[in-house]
């Protein structure tokens, strides 16, 4: 079985966004930061190069897979924010629909900046996925 190469890593997740060239996504990605620590109560590591994880989880799939990850994260990219929420994005139908400008797959929303959606609806999706199983502690 392939090994998963995007692994939790001990860069420091401000030092990443601070690199950041565009200084609207930087300061979205501050704010995201911010809410995610709110909804977890946790501080946030970085997974790969990119990637900004809350809540270590350690998944067993049917399969027999195993795998380290994260229960909720965000990266972004230089197309847009991207949200794992997991199970959210298709949970919360009647939620995201008042969400804005977005665009989802597979427990991931993406969106262009945070004035495009309502920023208390997106807070309530991260608690929602948060809550989601099977990431639920």
């Amino acid at each position: 079985m392939a090994e998963l190469k995007t692994k939790k890593t001990k860069m420091s997740v401000e030092d990443f966004i601070n690199t950041i060239e565009d200084e609207q996504k930087r300061k979205d990605s501050f704010t995201i930061l911010k809410m995610m620590e709110q909804v977890t109560k946790e501080k946030a590591k970085m997974w790969g190069p990119s990637i900004i994880g809350f809540c270590d989880v350690h998944l067993k799939y049917e399969s027999g897979r195993e795998l380290d990850w994260f229960k909720i994260g965000f990266s972004p990219r230089k197309a847009n924010l991207t949200l794992y929420i997991s199970g959210a994005v298709n949970s919360q139908t009647e939620l995201i629909k008042k969400l804005g400008k977005y665009k989802t797959s597979k427990g991931c929303l993406y969106i262009n900046k945070l004035s495009d959606i309502d920023q208390d609806i997106l807070k309530q999706l991260i608690e929602e996925g948060f809550k989601e199983k099977p990431f639920h502690k």
